[in-house]
């Protein structure tokens, strides 16, 4: 009889033990949902002045000009060099993008349009020349 009474004495100080672990895990619970509720403010409580403070508007494509050249797509974010090219002639337009947002050579940018090189070291620089005339001219409106 010993033994079945040494069993089941484990068995009730196992069991008040477990007892004591979840009545204590449950407490701490509370206390940390009572912490937050102190520190914060449910989304449906907000007004809708706080509504906009905490509101963020995504930009990703927002003022953004995209042109295609020869199967590639630029994106130029920047407002006046987006308006300055594109009031470029296609031809213009293509040998600036090629150069300067694909990094590509006179050399390379002759090979695809099938231009010498020097045809588009000219256009380049003279387009050049055009896009600052007109981005000083904006810029003085």
């Amino acid at each position: 009889m010993k033994p079945h009474s040494h069993e089941e004495h484990k068995r009730h100080t196992f069991d008040s033990f477990c007892k004591k672990i979840l009545k204590h895990e449950a407490r701490d619970y509370y206390d940390e949902l009572k912490r937050r509720r102190k520190h914060e403010i449910s989304l449906d409580e907000l007004s809708e002045k706080d509504w906009e403070q905490l509101a963020v508007m995504d930009e990703y494509f927002k003022d953004t000009y995209s042109f295609r050249v020869l199967g590639h797509d630029i994106t130029v974010s920047d407002e006046r060099i987006g308006e300055a090219l594109k009031v470029l002639p296609t031809n213009k337009r293509d040998i600036i993008l090629l150069s300067y947002f694909l990094d590509m050579t006179d050399r390379e940018i002759g090979e695809l349009l099938n231009l010498v090189r020097r045809t588009v070291a000219y256009r380049r620089t003279s387009t050049l020349r055009e896009l600052k005339k007109f981005m000083e001219g904006k810029a003085d409106e």
